[in-house]
């Protein structure tokens, strides 16, 4: 496995350092690929364009976020700033690598929530997008852009965790390949028309069944702020560790999204704006 890891290292040395004129690209690109950026913005502008498309994009990132929440729990991930140091493998040559204020988040690193969160949400606004241009264009190479896009812009998205040191590169690919696989599954099963006690129960489902799990196998020893420690341990400056890429940060966002989406579903509003949609089609 330290093979594996230090294959990794290399990577984020070869990115760094042949690369430099790329780091501001990658900056953004991470910035883009962050699942924070799912609520604030690919959400509101995908619920603009389509109601039901921004729907499945705000229900996907929650859903998908909590399940990389519990894989991260089970897979105990290191992630390379940290690993450098405390694995000991370049005590003698120290890799010329260095880290950024995106570099030092506190969760495990395996799978990659970058890649896992935001390929699985931008997955219904890919085929809605492809299914659009196929109505329209009549050239083949002209309907696949937006699967190259979407391709594109995920693999831009681990390229620029690798070289900011925030991920191994085969927890980028598992977080890739898990990501599609989720948007594939769960973009046919957007629940659209549900009772807000559904939404409700979801929040609570959520809440309640990470801190489950969460006790379980801290009852069973295992001591689940080991990334923690090891970021706040290793990160050169301090003001870089992100408190709000601890744990129990993403689940209170996302069972409070599943409860705020029921809520507004069953609103005055949303019912009034649905009724004036229907009139601007007829």
């Amino acid at each position: 496995m330290e093979s594996t890891l230090g294959a990794g290292i290399a990577m984020a040395e070869a990115l760094q350092n042949q690369l430099p004129w790329l780091e501001n690209v990658w900056l953004w690109v991470t910035f883009l690929g962050d699942p924070k950026s799912l609520f604030l913005f690919y959400f509101p502008a995908a619920y603009y364009a389509s109601r039901r498309v921004g729907i499945a994009v705000l229900w996907i990132s929650l859903i998908t976020e909590w399940l990389n929440l519990v894989f991260k729990w089970f897979l105990f991930g290191d992630r390379p700033f940290w690993w450098v140091h405390e694995s000991g493998y370049y005590s003698q040559a120290p890799a010329q690598v260095h880290q950024f204020p995106s570099s030092c988040e506190t969760g495990p690193g395996s799978p990659s929530g970058h890649c896992m969160i935001t390929g699985a949400a931008l997955w219904p606004i890919m085929t809605a997008i492809s299914s659009q241009m196929a109505t329209r264009a009549h050239s083949r190479w002209v309907r696949v852009i937006p699967s190259l896009a979407y391709c594109t812009f995920l693999l831009a998205v681990g390229l620029s965790r690798v070289f900011l040191l925030a991920h191994f590169p085969h927890q980028v690919l598992a977080g890739l390949i898990t990501g599609a696989v989720l948007g594939w599954l769960m973009t046919p099963q957007v629940p659209m028309e549900r009772e807000l006690s559904f939404y409700g129960l979801t929040s609570l489902a959520l809440l309640l069944g990470a801190s489950l799990i969460y006790w379980t196998l801290f009852t069973l020893g295992l001591d689940l702020s080991w990334s923690i420690n090891l970021a706040s341990k290793w990160c050169e400056r301090p003001e870089w560790v992100h408190l709000d890429s601890r744990p129990f940060a993403s689940l209170s966002r996302d069972s409070g999204a599943a409860l705020g989406l029921g809520i507004a579903l069953h609103s005055p509003c949303y019912a009034q704006a649905g009724q004036h949609s229907l009139k601007v089609l007829w």
